[in-house]
């Protein structure tokens, strides 16, 4: 996919929304916004106990998902740190977590966002919360020995699933 193309979006969650590429895809991200790990890492270390954009195949490139880890049911030995580690969608609207024209979250927004469709206030948005979330990575360096990845399996998999480094 290159910049400039329209993207239509069909999927369970959202039909007839359509989105710009106004970037490269993986390139030209706000200041700040660093993430370690692209969508596509992330699903192949394994995210949302493998059931997250399985029904999105033809709004991404395919070889995000040629080794990703998927499930057609919630399954928490899927996560790259094998805890379950997802909420109900309807926890996350009850929390005023959902933004703009991604009904699935963060992980979606970054998703498009990486393939380069700009919204300026919703990226503003997503960004603050992206950046809020590494006090956790804080967290483990202050409680965890270096390389002990079995220290904090559920704050680990939760920076995994924001692209933070979860091998601090």
């Amino acid at each position: 996919m290159r910049q400039g193309a329209v993207i239509a979006v069909n999927d369970r969650m959202q039909s007839g929304y359509t989105y710009r590429l106004d970037a490269p895809m993986g390139s030209d991200f706000a200041s700040g916004f660093a993430p370690a790990l692209s969508p596509p890492e992330m699903l192949k270390l394994g995210v949302f106990e493998g059931k997250y954009l399985n029904d999105c195949r033809d709004e991404f490139p395919s070889d995000w998902y040629a080794e990703a880890r998927l499930s057609d049911v919630p399954d928490p030995s899927i996560n790259c740190f094998g805890v379950k580690s997802r909420q109900p969608l309807g926890v996350w609207r009850d929390k005023g977590w959902i933004h703009g024209p991604d009904p699935r979250g963060w992980f979606q927004w970054y998703c498009r966002y990486f393939m380069g469709r700009r919204l300026p206030e919703i990226d503003r948005i997503q960004i603050g919360r992206w950046r809020a979330f590494s006090r956790h990575a804080g967290q483990i360096r202050a409680n965890c020995r270096e390389g002990d990845l079995s220290c904090r399996p559920r704050q680990r998999q939760a920076l995994l699933q924001w692209a933070y480094d979860p091998f601090i």
